[in-house]
């Protein structure tokens, strides 16, 4: 009988170490913790940014990565850039931020212009999407008067270069600001 139960203990013990290891980061996979980590972080920046009565009115886009914040979108003024950037760096756990917002120059064109943006923006992603080896990574895509922004986080340089030159590519694309991090 106690051999039984040593046996079984010991399987429970192999059990639950075998879960601990599935659940641990690798150089290429993040572990559970960390994406937790990096939702709640992401999560509290966006709260903060959406309730501060000088940016709620901005679409500003949050990503982070093992404590690695990147900001991106379009906003109106440098004091905007500055103080985005001040907040995501108060958030707890956030070991650095990249701050990629684009100070946009007033819009005196008509709402044809926008939807002309918003083409350009699904073109990109169409084409990013194509492409066999950038369809594997999640590539977010903003357009302002034909100023395209790529952000996210891929594997490497060449990868971030490949984006960008599809990118530009794409008919009506004036220039491509590629923030794209290598992870």
């Amino acid at each position: 009988m106690k051999k039984n139960y040593s046996i079984i203990r010991f399987i429970v013990v192999l059990m639950m170490i075998a879960a601990f290891v599935a659940c641990a980061s690798t150089p290429k996979q993040e572990g559970t913790g960390e994406y937790v980590d990096d939702s709640v972080i992401t999560a509290k920046i966006k709260t903060k940014l959406a309730t501060d009565d000088f940016l709620k009115s901005f679409q500003i886009g949050v990503e982070s990565r093992k404590g690695i914040v990147q900001l991106s979108g379009f906003v109106d003024s440098q004091a905007a850039v500055n103080k985005a950037g001040e907040i995501a760096s108060g958030v707890e756990g956030v070991k650095s931020v990249k701050n990629d917002l684009i100070v946009r120059v007033p819009k005196t064109e008509s709402a044809g212009k926008y939807f002309d943006d918003s083409v350009i923006t699904t073109k990109v992603k169409a084409r990013l999407a194509e492409d066999n080896v950038l369809k594997a990574y999640e590539i977010n895509v903003k357009t302002y008067n034909g100023v395209v922004q790529l952000r996210g986080f891929v594997d490497s340089q060449m990868t971030i270069d490949r984006a960008g030159k599809i990118a530009s590519g794409v008919e009506g694309v004036k220039s491509v600001k590629n923030d794209l991090i290598v992870k």
